[in-house]
């Protein structure tokens, strides 16, 4: 008998058919079922409709004491903009575990920007016979949680433009009159947060009429430098016409005119602070100590100054708490935060793998996806997140195909839209012996963590056997546990039973312990430079800006951050045309951010856009709504 009571044996149809029909041919459980799978009760999850739930954190605080599950993370070689299906994978291997094998099993994903979903990549919910459901509410709006992260982003943009434009009208007693108003008996006080701004201070009175001149402005003049303000306003579409905008242009901002832009929703700061967050006072200081930009004087100001931590932890309060809901053959899945991973650090939340460990308990599995490559998201998963959490997984699957091994190779470009060569549909063994570079460089990158690393190949209709067995004998070659041939996407979880297998012993079997790729105590740019190393680059360059940025965030006290690197997912290099795996080349650093709240400094490598645009032909020409059914049809 299956662990899971809520398994659904799937009949697969070839040739498959397009991702929203099979979603749409399958009935979900009712949440309350897979829910009570995984010994949740009622008091423990929130009903959003039937098919999806927030499960609260209360849920951690009960199961403090028992053992946690095996935490494996999935990562890929270097993507074809075509994408190699790593999230299908990672859901196929759930499905594999747990509707075949009989192991309690947890799926964690991220959750989905609009912006790919309208744009050019389409959905992330998985495909064909191995993905989430509903597929189409797992894309758009599902919770609400990128709404709230937006809701609170602009908040804070809308907080720094009105206390810069009030502070340059005002005296600094007509500030401190203003900040804290008499209540009904004439008496003014500080509210909670202001609190925390006299303490940064360090101004210890208690009242407003205790404050000398010179604590008035200290306390009530942030002095923010327009040309320092970092922080941008987000929506969750791709819109290139928002990369640059100047903002103060109606009469009533008296030409407090300035250059600003928008970022797309999942690169803000706020989605990185969901990400990492461990619990609701973490995410309450993590949103207060966000830095906006600095002061004249060259000091950083946070959310906190501004008197806004409190609100945007409010805004955020149910967005914390992650949301579950089912694979197509019924195994559970937590899907939580969605931060981008070629600019933030590309993983799901760290309270759902928390959580989801306590409910899959000991003998069972929890998968995660790392976004993109493993140089990026897995890089990012061992030295930010698993920092963060504490947790030490134990298996690294790292996603292969033909496809872009060929590539690797030295074969033609691959474009989304456009039609492969037939270089990638004919066999030709020599192409993908000579990609599996880059394929032997991801194994030993991420064996370097301590992980036993298990490849997995995601076959395609037109790949050979003998295609098949060069990529399993040069990854065995290059040190992986294990390599699979995987069937997933037509076959559902039966097509990776043999990637459960494997990465059940590679579980079973570690040895080592969990080491990162560099210390936090080292300097900024020593952090940098270890992770340009295991691109292959033999030096960094840094521009001028990206040098007075790491002089003023290591004088700010900030260096002892990991580093998130933002840079092309289409290359170990800087240059997405370099295939393969490039050595000897200099990296070179436009700007170097810093994400404070989050908990990360991030370099921006080359030329990196927060704002996606849309192609000419956008996803969005192929989806609709049948108005006779209501369902949605179209969605990749």
């Amino acid at each position: 008998m299956s662990a899971s009571k809520t398994v659904r044996k799937v009949e697969v149809l070839s040739p498959v058919p397009a991702d929203i029909d099979i979603a749409n041919s399958v009935v979900p459980f009712h949440i309350s079922e897979i829910a009570e799978d995984l010994n949740l009760s009622p008091k423990h999850y929130d009903l959003y409709g039937k098919y999806k739930a927030k499960v609260l954190l209360s849920v951690l605080d009960e199961l403090e004491g028992s053992g946690d599950g095996y935490y494996v993370v999935v990562g890929g070689i270097t993507p074809t903009p075509l994408g190699e299906g790593k999230s299908t994978t990672t859901v196929g291997l759930c499905q594999a575990l747990g509707a075949f094998l009989d192991k309690k099993v947890v799926t964690c994903l991220r959750q989905p920007s609009q912006g790919p979903t309208f744009g050019i990549k389409g959905g992330a919910a998985g495909g064909g016979y191995s993905q989430v459901i509903p597929m189409d509410e797992f894309n758009l709006h599902l919770t609400g949680d990128i709404h709230a992260i937006t809701a609170a982003n602009n908040l804070l943009a809308a907080a720094i433009d009105t206390r810069v434009f009030h502070e340059s009208t005002q005296s600094d007693k007509a500030l401190l009159n203003r900040l804290c108003p008499p209540n009904k008996e004439g008496k003014r006080s500080f509210s909670d947060i202001m609190f925390r701004r006299l303490k940064k201070l360090g101004i210890s009175k208690n009242t407003p009429e205790e404050l000398s001149p010179q604590e008035v402005k200290k306390f009530a003049r942030l002095d923010i430098d327009p040309t320092s303000i970092t922080w941008r306003r987000v929506m969750d579409v791709n819109d290139r016409f928002l990369r640059k905008i100047t903002v103060g242009q109606g009469p009533e901002e008296k030409g407090m005119v300035r250059e600003t832009g928008f970022d797309i929703s999942v690169a803000s700061e706020i989605m990185a602070v969901l990400a990492l967050t461990t619990s609701l006072a973490d995410m309450r200081e993590r949103l207060g100590k966000m830095v906006i930009g600095n002061s004249k004087a060259g000091d950083p100001v946070t959310a906190d100054d501004l008197g806004v931590g409190g609100a945007l932890t409010v805004l955020m309060k149910d967005a914390i708490n992650p949301t579950l809901m089912q694979t197509l053959e019924g195994t559970p899945v937590l899907v939580h935060a969605g931060p981008f991973a070629n600019i933030a650090h590309g993983n799901s939340s760290i309270v759902a793998d928390k959580i989801a460990l306590k409910l899959a308990g000991p003998g069972g599995f929890v998968v995660t996806e790392a976004g993109f490559g493993s140089d990026i998201g897995t890089e990012k998963f061992m030295n930010i997140k698993c920092r963060y959490s504490s947790l030490t997984p134990q298996c690294a699957v790292i996603v292969a195909t033909i496809r872009a091994l060929k590539m690797h190779g030295g074969g033609p470009e691959v474009a989304a839209g456009k039609p492969l060569d037939r270089a990638y549909t004919t066999e030709n063994v020599s192409l993908v012996e000579a990609g599996c570079v880059n394929l032997a460089r991801h194994i030993s990158n991420t064996k370097a963590y301590g992980v036993n690393v298990v490849v997995a190949v995601n076959m395609f209709a037109t790949d050979s056997e003998a295609e098949l067995n060069a990529v399993r004998n040069a990854a065995l070659a290059a040190g992986a546990y294990d390599a699979v041939v995987c069937t997933h996407h037509a076959h559902g979880g039966k097509g990776a039973v043999d990637l459960g297998i494997a990465v059940q012993k590679a579980c079973e079997n570690v040895t080592q312990p969990l080491k990162f790729l560099y210390p936090l105590d080292i300097s900024i740019k020593e952090k940098i430079e270890a992770i340009a190393r295991s691109y292959g680059a033999s030096g960094v360059e840094y521009s001028e800006q990206a040098e007075k940025q790491i002089e003023m965030y290591s004088k700010q006290g900030f260096s002892g951050l990991p580093i998130c690197m933002a840079k092309t997912q289409y290359s170990f290099s800087h240059n997405a045309a370099e295939k393969g795996a490039p050595t000897g080349f200099s990296l070179p650093i436009r700007d170097v951010r810093a994400s404070i709240g989050a908990g990360f400094i991030y370099p921006l490598v080359g030329t990196m856009s927060t704002m996606p645009g849309l192609p000419t032909r956008p996803c969005f020409y192929d989806i609709d709504l049948d108005t006779a059914t209501g369902k949605v049809i179209g969605l990749s």
